[in-house]
Order: structure tokens, then sequence, then C-alpha cells
């Protein structure tokens, strides 16, 4: 069989006349009324879409094999009646933000109830539509668009538009945000991308490579963690979450980091301009194994604390900003020793990210 790195233009044209043979966003409706994206690619990865919660990632496999965690029960369609852990589907990607990350809060000006990670994740998205492309390699390639919003009257005018591109070949998902502010008052952003792997991608003896400056335990519970932040234990009763700041290096607006599991990984690339700050989740907690590797423009400290300590980003009246990032899957001990190379280059050449500000959790 013909490797599909080998395919040309020429080659898929004497085949098929079709590309959705190859990759596809194919859209459809779940009995409880939740619309969902299936996603698919000629590399083995599949994953799905979910329109109605802000066009994150749900289910995610590679050759048959899960790369995340799902709650039972889920998809769950969006209910600002519940809490945001009662929504919590799991999955590959839960996006947090648009205005305020972290945990539970009332605004000390407005009085307002912020609820953890904030409205990003139960807002239904519009304009969903996929149109196909050619990428560099002459080859077609496919993108599915749609644009949400976070709005209130008298209160922020948010508006996010969210593009997914996928080849034919790679095994990876490209994600891209453009969030403009609609109103004419500046407006508070926080994102974070909650990225959400599972076994057995993640199992004990998973280790995370960054390239780090520093690591920030967040609290004293993270405190013991230190040691062995970049290794994952297996399941155990009741595990309390650990999470860590990374102060990461980059090249040339460019970070990443990468999770191995034997002949296997899970790389994320994006730009530390956009997005300065890495929050490392671990929660190896049995039943509920889940740990998040998570780009952002803000650490999950909540609106008010980021604005006390100088980390709250705000858009002006009319401001776009531009954020997103790669996923990809590394198999073969070849690919995963490139993808280790890339992070150790970074390391040792890199620069700490210039708009990375931790220096507070020092000694903490």
């Amino acid at each position: 069989m013909l490797d599909p790195q080998q395919w040309t233009p020429d080659i898929l044209a004497q085949h098929s006349l079709d590309p959705r043979q190859f990759a596809d966003f194919r859209e459809s409706v779940l009995p409880n009324g939740m619309r969902i994206i299936d996603a698919y690619n000629a590399s083995g990865l599949q994953f799905t879409i979910l329109p109605d919660r802000g066009l994150d990632i749900w289910t995610a496999h590679y050759k048959g094999i899960p790369l995340t965690w799902i709650a039972q029960g889920s998809p769950y369609p969006p209910d600002f009646g519940q809490t945001w852990l009662q929504q919590f589907n799991g999955g590959l990607l839960t996006t947090c933000g648009l205005t305020h990350v972290g945990p539970p809060e009332k605004g000390e000006v407005t009085g307002e109830f912020r609820d953890l990670h904030g409205r990003y994740s139960r807002l239904r998205a519009e304009n969903v539509a996929k149109i196909w492309q050619t990428d560099s390699a002459g080859l077609p390639c496919i993108e599915l668009s749609g644009i949400i919003r976070e709005t209130a009257l008298f209160g922020v005018q948010l508006r996010l538009t969210r593009t997914y591109r996928l080849n034919l070949i790679d095994a990876r998902i490209e994600l891209h945000d453009t969030v403009v502010n609609l109103g004419d008052s500046p407006a508070p952003l926080m994102m974070v991308y909650h990225t959400n792997v599972g076994f057995p991608l993640v199992s004990e003896g998973t280790e995370l490579h960054t390239p780090h400056q520093t690591i920030y335990a967040r609290d004293v519970e993270a405190q013991p963690g230190l040691a062995h932040w970049n290794i994952y234990d297996a399941p155990s009763t009741k595990y309390k979450e650990q999470v860590f700041f990374h102060h990461l290096k980059e090249i040339g607006g460019k970070t990443g980091i990468l999770l191995e599991n034997g002949k296997i990984g899970f790389e994320v690339i994006w730009n530390p301009t956009a997005l300065p700050y890495f929050t490392q989740w671990k929660n190896t907690r049995n039943g509920i194994y889940v740990c998040g590797v998570e780009p952002g423009n803000c650490i999950p400290e909540g609106r008010t604390s980021a604005r006390k300590t100088g980390r709250l980003e705000y858009l002006a009246p009319g401001e776009t900003r531009i954020m997103g990032y790669s996923l990809r899957i590394v198999e073969g001990a070849d690919a995963l020793q490139s993808a280790k190379a890339q992070i150790e280059q970074l390391t040792a050449e890199g620069k700490p990210a210039q708009k990375t500000r931790l220096d507070d959790y020092a000694g903490k």
C-alpha cells in the first residue's frame, strides 16, 4: 500500500474525484439535540467537535487509540443552571475564557458572579461552515470555521472566530482563533486552551518535556510534586490535583511541549507572544484520570487576581487578537527523537518568553 506521505495531487486525482474519501468534517445531531462534527483524515486521526460547546473538541483517537478522557454521559448540552464542573465534558479541548479563567469569584466592582473558567465552553457557535483549500504540497486540505460571541447588554461585546485546519495525511490539528472587541469600552481577555490528555497516552511513566526557564508550584499541594513534575503516576484514590506554571523559552516566536509514552508522543506548538503562559495540570485520580497541558494568555488565577498582579490583558475597542496552536501525534522512535531534539534546542538556545510574569510564585 502506498504510504500517504508519498501521495501527490496526480495520484489522488487518478483514484478519486472526491477528497472526502480521505478527510472531512461531517456534521450530525445526537439524540439529546447536540450538534457534533466528526473529523478524520488518512493519518488515522479522528476527533469530534462540539459546535454547541464553543467548537471545542470532545473525543479524539489516533488509529483507534483514545487520546483523551471523557466524562460519563457527555457531551452535555450547554446549561448555565449547572456549574462548570457539572458541565465539564472532558475531551481534548475545553476552552476557558473569554473574560475569566480560574476559580469562581464575585466581581469587586460589578458584583457579578464568575463561575470556574468563565462562560466560553457553554456558548453556541453560529455560521459553522467548511471549505476546501490546497496546502503547500498541492494536496487538498479542509477548514472548518464558526463564530462564538460573549456578549451582555451594557457589558463586554466580544466575537471569536475559530478555524480548524486539517490536511489529508498528517496527524495534526491546527486551530486559529481571532478575537475582536466590538464594544466601545476596553474588555478583559483571558484565554486558556485547556487541553486534556488521558489513558493510555498518559499513564504511569509518561514523561512531559518542556523547554522551561523556571517551573513554579501553584500552591502547597503542588510543592511536593516539584521534584518529579515531569513524570506521571499510576491512578490513586482521592488524589489532589497538582498544578505547575512553566516559564518557557522560545525561538523566533515559537515554543512547545511534548508528552512521551513509549513509541508515541503528543506535541503542542504555539506562539508565546500571543500565549505567554503554560499551565501543567496533573490529575491522576482513580477513575477520573485526566491531565492538562494548557497554553494561555493567562494562568487560571481569576480576573480579580490577574488585575492585581498586572497579568490581566485588555482588548481596546475595535482591537483584534490572534491566538491558537497546533496539536500533533508523534509516532515512532525517529519522530520522537526529532521532537525531543526540538525541545532540547529550545532549552539550550532559546530565550525566556518575554511576556511571562510569574515572579510572585517564586518561593511559594
